[in-house]
């Protein structure tokens, strides 16, 4: 039998190939046209009220405070320290909310499937009542909560020494010194040393049966890492306890009534939503699973942990990214309770200094890279844990 040869491009418009190309080249000259246009449009419109455009202004004193900051500033610092500090803070509160939220999203999303009747049904309504409460409206009722019922600095609430708590926010003792980034960096490594021994356990119990506690391996390396980064930082640690001094406290660490409600307001809220795709995904799994887990002598908690989970994982990856997302991208809501994030602070900066298309530009470009960096490490995460087919 003679094989079908591929026939190349004919130039005919009766040739669908031809066609495709043709409509994808008239598409790409249309949107260039478009940003040419609106391009072209801003730049005119600029030059005719004499604003100066430009990303120069990045580099001039910033000349305004920040209340809270992961890294050292003051208003002496330029722009772009003050748009970091606002990214950090982002970071910061998108990072915490999608761990804490996926935690408390996994216990509730598991208490909807419960056989007990109160506790399924208490689970529920947790569900379906913060699902339909508008985020804002939630931020705005953590933050009232927190400034109106907490008492004043004087009359802080002391529930155990050196720590306050009142509607300035919870103080509490705080670690200082060279030392303590050598301990930090101690503590992450044995984090992640305890990971590989725990993947390279896995794989030899797999292979060989033996197997062996991993609990004691990352006991000793929290133990021992973090103590030797100590005394390679030279020994110098101290503490700072928290004092009254004035209208405000002094000293320690703090949490302000402001982190405290963006996080309260977006774990709760997104939890909800977790929740709904965990209960989802444990129900797409075959009944046949926990069957036959519990033929083997599993209880049904460890069945859930052991067998169940994981395979109903591979199904709420894909809704989870999304959500994860969505997080992060409410938490632009924090400019309304004064908790400074990107969008509070480049909103200063355009007020200040008139640059509001660059601006808008840097917290696209912003929440953009944030955003696809999420979702690469997540579609990796599931390409990971896929089902690979022989």
């Amino acid at each position: 039998m003679k094989k079908n040869k591929s026939k190349g491009l004919a130039f005919s418009w009766s040739d669908p190939t031809f066609r495709s190309i043709v409509y994808q080249i008239i598409v790409l000259g249309l949107v260039a046209a478009g940003v040419w246009y609106l391009v072209s449009n801003t730049m005119h419109n600029l030059q005719v009220r004499n604003i100066r455009s430009g990303f120069d202004f990045l580099g001039r004193e910033a000349g305004f405070a920040i209340g809270e900051s992961l890294i050292d500033y003051s208003p002496t610092d330029t722009y772009w320290r003050a748009i970091l500090v606002g990214l950090l803070n982002t970071l910061y509160v998108s990072l915490a909310g999608i761990v804490l939220a996926t935690l408390l999203g996994v216990v509730i999303g598991v208490a909807r499937l419960s056989k007990n009747w109160l506790i399924a049904k208490l689970a529920a309504v947790y569900v379906e009542v913060l699902r339909n409460i508008p985020l804002l409206i939630q931020l705005f009722f953590w933050y009232a909560l927190i400034v109106e019922t907490l008492p004043g600095p004087r009359q802080a609430m002391h529930p155990v020494p050196g720590v306050f708590l009142s509607n300035r926010g919870l103080r509490f003792p705080a670690a200082q010194g060279e030392s303590l980034v050598w301990i930090v960096a101690g503590a992450v490594v044995a984090l992640l040393l305890t990971l590989a021994a725990g993947r390279y356990l896995r794989r030899r119990q797999i292979q060989t049966g033996t197997q062996t506690a991993l609990w004691p391996i990352g006991l000793a390396l929290f133990i021992l890492l973090p103590v030797a980064g100590f005394f390679f930082g030279g020994g110098q640690l101290a503490f700072s306890i928290p004092e009254l001094k004035g209208f405000n406290f002094a000293g320690g660490a703090s949490i302000s009534p402001e982190l405290t409600a963006l996080l309260s307001g977006l774990v709760i809220y997104t939890s909800a939503f977790v929740a709904e795709i965990v209960r989802s995904g444990i129900q797409a799994v075959p009944g046949g699973q926990w069957e036959a887990a519990g033929s083997v002598g599993l209880s049904r908690r460890r069945a859930l942990r052991l067998v169940v989970l994981p395979q109903a994982l591979r199904i709420m990856i894909p809704p989870l990214t999304s959500t994860y997302l969505n997080l992060m991208k409410n938490s632009s809501l924090a400019v309304a309770i004064g908790y400074p994030d990107i969008v509070s602070i480049i909103n200063t900066t355009l007020n200040q200094t008139g640059q509001a298309i660059e601006g808008i530009l840097i917290v696209m470009a912003a929440y953009l890279t944030v955003s696809l960096s999420i979702s690469l490490f997540m579609n990796w995460y599931n390409r990971r844990i896929a089902l690979v087919e022989r």
